[in-house]
């Protein structure tokens, strides 16, 4: 009876909370929509606030559903370029461009190259009627959004070559003209290897029209430019503008990081910024580092990612903090002075959480994480190992256990050894009895492989990445993952990739994906699987 009150709609607060679990869930979403009509109108919208970030289906007729929405004039114009007018579906059952939640202007750009191959194979256009076709396209999609009014969460502007520039002068005039649709965004990230007119423009239109951004995220590609200090302006204002920023990220030896890090020292930083991003940061010449995190009452996490400079000056400055350093992450590759790294994780001791390191010196390092942080999450990637420091990655591996939840092992050779077969043949019985992620970069030969599996049988591991190193490919160690992965459920998502077939997912090659589809196991390619240490922790 309880059930079937839930099944008609009695429940629907309770259905709803059900569905929002499945949020990033395509295939458990995707089979809501087919229980009922309430299920289907809860679940839609969770489906259509980015679609341009999905990653399964590979297809973009999605694009198609919204340019259903184009007046008469577009469709018009859309014919010149050989489109008929019966490829956009002839209803819609739900009014889908005011679901969009998320827009990254990259991923909308190449959403519609991708869309464009697809449909002007039967055309007979130039290559400079394709740019301006797919153009078209482009702004139109952000017209729609537009009239639709919808209410965007969050804003990615992506531009590192010239074309991505070519599309945001596309759209440029539109922000300006219509400041609606950026007004209530929470999430803002800019990734810009140069600064043009328009750009300065599109900032001093966000700090003027946004000041609810709780996320900011700034991306710089640095050389010098005559811009400077107007963009070093427009960002600052930006920062100083908002009264909830909770979290920024500065990235990609940002030139302004100086000044903007004086920024939030602002009355409305102070009280409400709780995280700080720190990725290929150089610390050479920032010097107000204790000056300004002497500042934040409410800081709770710092994260220093692939960053440089972390010298005796730069460990100074933290000394000089006279609140608790909460370094969250610490993420290193080339090691110049061991001293001040090993200061810094004393200070930063169990606040510690995701840790990895790509020098060809670890040993040291992976033996003061065994000694002060005992609350390790995320390991990895752990690299350049050899037949000492391997056994210290096994005990921190053991000793982290409880906590440990994602881990990422590459082998990457240092003075050719080769240690895959003496990683495959010990961490299997050391690992925790479940794991979110696991990604084995390895030289894997079969006997080794089998012995990893035979040893981890109890313990079920959500993402499995395999990229197997091998020139011998993958086809000697399909059994054992037939045998031990498959037929015994150990694995919900799994993406197996060979490096010696670029840019291509074995089990795809090979026909598996249905097979393992009927073991409840979803293969993905290793790319879509793969976790990137950036996007993990933002």
């Amino acid at each position: 009876m309880a059930c079937s009150k839930i099944f008609s709609g009695d429940l629907p607060e309770l259905i709803n909370e059900v569905i929002q679990y499945f949020r990033y869930d395509y295939k458990t979403l995707h089979s809501c929509i087919l229980v009922c009509r309430l299920w289907c109108r809860l679940t839609i919208p969770l489906l259509w606030e980015d679609p341009f970030s999905m990653k399964l289906p590979k297809n973009y007729h999605f694009i198609e559903i919204y340019l259903h929405n184009l007046n008469d004039y577009d469709k018009l114009k859309l014919n010149e370029y050989g489109i008929s007018n019966e490829l956009f579906p002839s209803n819609t059952l739900f009014d889908y461009p005011r679901f969009i939640q998320h827009l990254n202007t990259f991923k909308i750009s190449s959403s519609v190259e991708s869309w464009v191959v697809t449909v002007h194979t039967s055309t007979n256009l130039s290559d400079s009627q394709i740019s301006n076709f797919t153009k078209f396209i482009y702004k139109s999609l952000f017209l729609i959004f537009i009239e639709n009014e919808v209410n965007l969460h969050s804003f990615k502007i992506m531009m590192l070559n010239d074309i991505e520039f070519e599309y945001f002068d596309e759209i440029f005039e539109l922000f300006l003209q219509n400041p609606n649709l950026i007004c209530n965004i929470k999430n803002f990230k800019i990734d810009f290897d140069r600064v043009t007119d328009n750009l300065t423009t599109f900032l001093r239109t966000i700090y003027s029209n946004c000041n609810s951004i709780s996320s900011i995220d700034f991306q710089f590609i640095s050389y010098y430019d005559y811009y400077y200090p107007m963009i070093e302006k427009n960002l600052s204002q930006i920062i100083e503008s908002q009264v909830n920023l909770k979290s920024i990220t500065f990235g990609y030896n940002c030139p302004f990081l100086y000044h903007l890090s004086l920024s939030l020292k602002s009355y409305n930083c102070s009280n409400t910024l709780n995280t700080i991003i720190f990725c290929s940061i150089n610390f050479k010449n920032i010097d107000v580092l204790s000056e300004v995190f002497n500042q934040l009452n409410v800081l709770e996490s710092i994260h220093i990612v692939y960053c440089y400079s972390l010298d005796s000056k730069f460990i100074q400055q933290i000394n000089n903090i006279t609140k608790p350093f909460k370094l969250k992450s610490l993420f290193l590759h080339s090691i110049l002075q061991i001293e001040p790294l090993k200061l810094l994780i004393q200070k930063s001791n169990n606040y510690l959480e995701n840790f990895g390191i790509t020098s060809n010196k670890p040993q040291q390092l992976l033996q003061l994480i065994i000694t002060h942080c005992s609350k390790i999450k995320y390991l990895g990637p752990i690299t350049k190992l050899n037949y000492q420091t391997v056994y210290s990655l096994f005990n921190l591996i053991e000793n982290m256990a409880q906590n440990l939840n994602y881990l990422m092992i590459d082998d990457f050779t240092y003075m050719n050894c080769h240690i895959g077969p003496i990683i495959l043949q010990n961490l299997g019985q050391i690992l925790p009895f479940k794991l979110e992620y696991l990604n084995l970069y390895l030289k894997i030969n079969k006997d080794d492989f089998e012995v990893f599996l035979k040893n981890s049988q109890n313990t079920f591991i959500k993402k499995l990445l395999i990229r197997n190193k091998n020139k011998e490919g993958n086809k000697d160690i399909f059994p054992c993952i037939e045998k031990y992965i498959m037929k015994k459920k150990r694995v919900k998502y799994l993406a197996i990739d060979s490096f010696n077939v670029k840019y291509e997912d074995v089990l795809f090659l090979e026909g598996k994906v249905e097979e393992f589809k009927l073991h409840d196991i979803q293969v993905l390619n290793y790319n879509d699987l793969n976790i990137q240490i950036y996007d993990f922790i933002s």
